[in-house]
């Protein structure tokens, strides 16, 4: 379990704010690791996995356009996906996550260890780039970590 988990769900039973995750190269890693957390239903609304590109576009509503211009790997599709997840989900927070764990490397899936995390609160869309080392499950926990760090600092911004 993260040591951030709690930390956040605190946070965010605090607030009264709920959240949801859209997953690409996690796969449900991030979704499983907060809600391993006792009381994580309370703000834990549920998650989509987006793994392939068409399902981006199916349950997260990111605009085939996007993910054609930008690539899939991109801060543009991230924050594609948490703003169509937190529509889709119905949530106050979403969180999402697009990326390359490896161990290859195609056209539009960045860098073996890229990833970008977007996040929606507020009506405002925040990015992140993160560069991952080790294996790909290093890589994938690594990313769930920086996507409960992200939140954190998101969440606690001074309201504007």
């Amino acid at each position: 379990m993260s040591d951030l988990a709690p930390k956040l769900l605190a946070l965010l039973a605090s607030k009264g704010a709920t959240l949801g995750s859209i997953e690409s190269m996690t796969a449900g890693l991030f979704g499983a690791s907060f809600c391993s957390v006792p009381g994580a239903s309370k703000v834990y609304l549920g998650g989509l996995i987006t793994y392939d590109p068409q399902e981006k576009i199916a349950l997260a509503h990111v605009p085939s356009a996007t993910i054609k211009e930008c690539g899939v790997v991109s801060k543009e599709v991230a924050l594609a996906m948490a703003e169509g997840g937190r529509k889709a989900l119905k949530v106050d927070l979403a969180v999402s996550v697009t990326g390359n764990a490896g161990p290859t490397t195609c056209p539009g899936y960045g860098e073996v260890g890229d990833y970008f995390i977007g996040i929606v609160y507020r009506n405002k869309g925040y990015t992140f780039y993160k560069k991952g080392q080790g294996q790909r499950n290093e890589i994938r926990a690594q990313a769930v970590e920086s996507m409960m760090a992200c939140l954190l600092q998101v969440v606690n911004e001074p309201a504007q």
